[in-house]
């Protein structure tokens, strides 16, 4: 068996359970070396600890872990979550807040304030609300909205009504089989990956801007590791090893809400830096960083605000008087840039062109924090430069 390295925190399996063998040099006396996490041995847990386990070692290099210490401790002791109180509804705006509340542990903080208590409340809120008429409801909603959102809401309100037919609100679930009854549209959602020539023109168009070369390392990182945006802005220099190798995804930053949330998978996961990543950051790293600061801010040192960057910066608007000229027009009027895509096409970008440097589709999912199965469906053969001669 390897010798574990100075400071180096381990990960056993005892019982079936997780935890944490913290290094004898570093444990005195009045620390325990074993820290119990009470997490199933599983691979989402196993990465979960060993996004603790780095965090730990970063204390023990700091020589802090008799100061946080007790934190990593408090992280698996249970938290009591206190159990709504439940009134019978008389409309379905009702029932689905009722609804709302019983899913809020289980959603991620933007999908339960964006999508469930404003998005389908909202739609909800302008559909009849009697219990018993889930009929009218339905072709209210078909004649207001898509197909597509139609069948969306009505497969969620199905599961409401499932819900509260167990939780004894009602007495049946009045919306079972609406959703199969609605056919989706077929539209043409194919990736449309930007070019390397393409990509190269959109970082200098970035790094010769007058107003916009703030933002030249924060493009440029996203086409270098394929993140989601979100997952760059809230981006700390804690994320990153000391010596540059690796980056450890474990959050993501919601501009709407201005709050720090879990990857979008829920997963957190290690990306290994190449040569030109570890360049990228050695460049941009400030001699005084400190732990906490963000990598990637606004040039007022404020989180990068996604919205005002797309919408300003990257595409260009109009906002009251002031007109913003964004950088993809401009590149598109010039022909460098072929067509109009989203800052999120660097992500499609930077997976398309790892399939074709020839590395497998597990291992770009592990890169990104996709299944491989949204990258075969998506991403697998769906951009073909050349047709081989048969």
């Amino acid at each position: 068996m390897k010798r574990q390295q100075t400071g180096t925190v381990g990960i056993e399996v005892i019982g079936g359970r997780l935890r944490l063998r913290l290094p004898r040099q570093a444990t005195p006396d009045t620390i325990t070396r074993y820290i119990s996490s009470g997490f199933k041995n599983t691979p989402d847990n196993l990465k979960k600890l060993q996004v603790i386990a780095w965090d730990i070692e970063r204390d023990i290099k700091a020589d802090k872990l008799a100061e946080t210490y007790q934190s990593y401790i408090d992280i698996f002791k249970p938290k009591p979550v206190p159990k709504p109180t439940i009134t019978k509804p008389t409309t379905f705006s009702q029932l689905w807040a009722s609804y709302c509340h019983y899913k809020q542990p289980q959603l991620a903080a933007t999908t339960y304030t964006q999508d469930y208590c404003k998005k389908w409340a909202n739609h909800i809120a302008k559909l009849p609300q009697g219990l018993n008429k889930a009929i009218e409801l339905r072709d209210a909603l078909v004649a207001k909205v898509s197909a597509d959102t139609a069948k969306r809401l009505l497969t969620l309100l199905a599961a409401c009504g499932t819900w509260a037919v167990k939780s004894g609100l009602i007495t049946a679930n009045p919306f079972l089989g609406m959703a199969a009854d609605l056919k989706r549209p077929k539209t043409d959602r194919s990736i449309d990956p930007f070019s390397a020539t393409e990509r190269d023109a959109i970082l200098l168009g970035f790094q010769l801007h007058p107003r916009y070369s703030h933002y030249h390392s924060f493009v440029k990182f996203l086409f270098l590791t394929g993140c989601r945006t979100g997952e760059a802005i809230s981006l700390q220099w804690k994320h990153i090893a000391p010596d540059l190798s690796s980056i450890a995804f474990t959050e993501s930053y919601s501009s709407k809400l201005k709050i720090r949330k879990c990857t979008k998978t829920g997963k957190s996961r290690k990306f290994p830096a190449n040569p030109d990543l570890r360049s990228h950051l050695a460049t941009i790293k400030p001699k005084n960083a400190k732990p906490t600061d963000l990598v990637f801010n606004s040039p007022t040192g404020l989180p990068i605000d996604n919205s005002k960057f797309t919408n300003q910066i990257w595409k260009g608007c109009k906002v009251g008087k002031k007109t913003y000229k964004g950088i993809l027009p401009s590149l598109i009027d010039s022909g460098a840039v072929a067509a109009y895509r989203c800052p999120y096409t660097t992500r499609h970008t930077f997976i398309t062109m790892m399939l074709a440097a020839g590395l497998t589709i597990p291992q770009v999912a592990n890169l990104v924090g996709n299944s491989p199965e949204i990258v075969l469906k998506h991403y697998a053969g769906n951009s073909v430069d050349l047709v081989p001669s048969i």
